[in-house]
């Protein structure tokens, strides 16, 4: 196995800690205890959400970088009398990648593994093998043989169960495969970006910000922005990647290791022009590779963000990410650490008078 340097051992911790939307405590406490070295203060909002502020200029303008620290899951939702477990979706899941996956349930008592069932193909006509399994016909099995026995071990209700999965640095060490990636790897480039800036020179206050509940509707984006009151915006989060076998790039453009991908448009933001453009000057100027995108469907926390108060300049910088909302997601660290170079350098140059020139571009 590969030994771990910092940066690994830290996105380990990020993509190994539990935290489905609601119940994002594990994960922000692995991001305060990054985070907190390089920040002068660490707050949270009434959901949530962590902020994490550090000061360049008294007074100059408020730069907010989010990333989300709740990903993808399921609630316990009824036990059975034979002590399997029904679930609920928490985040958006396609059915084909659930089945046989071992989980994790969280219950008060500890933690519990499970694996997702169904009713194997054996017994169905020829017509419904066919067929994906509904999600509403699956079960979790944690090998109880009672109701009263799971309630034993502690489940109830309400308790979190989140995919297992180890973290894994592939033979291309480059290529970094884990649980959670969207988005515990915007909480990381939240964190580096406050390492970067530790000992430089930036006009203005920037906010690191772990948002909680993204997956079910960017609520954490809202209220910690409400607390903040940013004057400038980065989403930061996972994209998709177009380079597997079968897909084309009128789908989808992007390909790990070629730089972080540039959000143009997504189905809850058109990117602010001024912003985008400073942006992609910037990477030209140092050289940092980038990619452009165009998400359809979805969004990310900036589509929140950009709404609150009197609007927000905001874009969306993300990490081609293959096999996202499944079990495992892979990603390319370059491209993490030309995020992180990108928007710090970005940061660097938000005085009050770019930010003037850009909101109104």
């Amino acid at each position: 196995m590969t030994k771990l340097d910092a940066t690994l051992t830290m996105l380990k911790d990020l993509t190994d800690a539990k935290g489905i939307p609601g119940n994002e405590r594990e994960p922000r406490e692995v991001m305060k205890k990054y985070i907190s070295e390089y920040a002068d203060e660490v707050t949270t909002d009434g959901l949530g959400s962590l902020i994490a502020k550090k000061t360049g200029k008294e007074g100059g303008p408020k730069i907010m970088v989010a990333g989300h620290l709740d990903e993808v899951g399921f609630m316990i939702t009824n036990i059975d009398d034979k002590g399997f477990l029904r679930f609920q979706t928490v985040g958006g899941w396609w059915s084909q990648v659930m089945l046989a996956q071992r989980v994790t349930i969280v219950t008060n008592k500890g933690e519990l593994t499970g694996i997702i069932g169904s009713k194997p193909p054996h017994i169905l006509s020829p017509e419904a093998r066919k067929k994906p399994v509904d999600i509403k016909d699956m079960f979790i099995d944690i090998g109880a043989s009672s109701r009263e026995e799971a309630q034993g071990w502690g489940v109830k209700p309400g308790d979190m169960v989140v995919p297992y999965f180890e973290f894994t640095v592939m033979n291309n060490e480059k290529m970094l495969l884990a649980k959670a990636w969207d988005n515990r790897i915007g909480c990381a480039i939240a964190i580096d970006v406050l390492k970067e800036l530790k000992d430089a020179d930036h006009p203005n206050v920037v906010y690191g910000v772990g948002t909680v509940q993204e997956e079910v509707g960017l609520r954490g984006a809202r209220t910690s922005a409400q607390k903040i009151e940013p004057d400038i915006a980065f989403g930061v989060d996972v994209g998709i990647a177009g380079d597997t076998p079968g897909v084309t790039e009128k789908e989808a453009l992007s390909k790990m290791g070629k730089g972080p991908q540039i959000i143009l448009y997504d189905a809850s933001m058109v990117s602010h022009k001024g912003l985008r453009d400073l942006v992609t000057d910037t990477a030209d100027e140092l050289n940092i590779p980038y990619q452009f995108d165009a998400v359809p469907g979805g969004g990310t926390d900036s589509g929140a963000i950009h709404l609150t108060h009197n609007g927000v300049p905001a874009l969306s910088i993300t990490i081609a990410t293959r096999y996202i909302h499944s079990h495992a997601a892979m990603l390319h660290r370059d491209d993490y650490e030309n995020a992180v170079k990108l928007i710090a350098e970005v940061i660097k140059r938000l005085d009050r008078e770019t930010v003037d020139r850009i909101t109104f571009n």
